[in-house]
């Protein structure tokens, strides 16, 4: 079973950039879709982007696309979200989580979550 230690978090100013690592132990790093999610208070988790085992295909939320890029690397055990050009409405706990099978994109879809990390981008 995969443990996942996400990091990276912090308070940024509109337009500005963070970028979340997320490090995985116990598992095979490689065998896992990896995805990020969000939750800001009183709203539900949704999903930010998601990455394939050795990162050919990946899929963006819609209000992220063009800003937000996942990659990762499996020598490393380690995802990642290189977060640009941030707005408030990005303020959220992050989650990296992990799948035990093929790229999906609904948090429903994932096995294993980590404890997230708080980003909280001020205007």
């Amino acid at each position: 079973q995969v443990q996942l230690v996400e990091s990276g978090g912090g308070l940024v100013q509109a337009g500005g950039s963070l970028r979340l690592s997320c490090a995985a132990s116990g598992g095979t790093f490689s065998s896992y879709a990896m995805g990020w999610f969000r939750q800001a208070p009183a709203k539900e988790r949704e999903s930010v982007a998601a990455i394939s085992w050795f990162g050919a295909a990946t899929i963006y939320a819609d209000s992220v696309k063009g800003r937000f890029t996942i990659s990762r690397d499996n020598t490393k055990n380690t995802l990642y979200l290189q977060m640009n050009s941030l707005k408030p409405e990005d303020t959220a706990v992050y989650y990296c989580a992990a799948r035990d099978g093929g790229l999906a994109f609904s948090r429903y879809e994932y096995d294993y979550w980590g404890r997230g990390t708080q980003v909280t981008v001020s205007s």
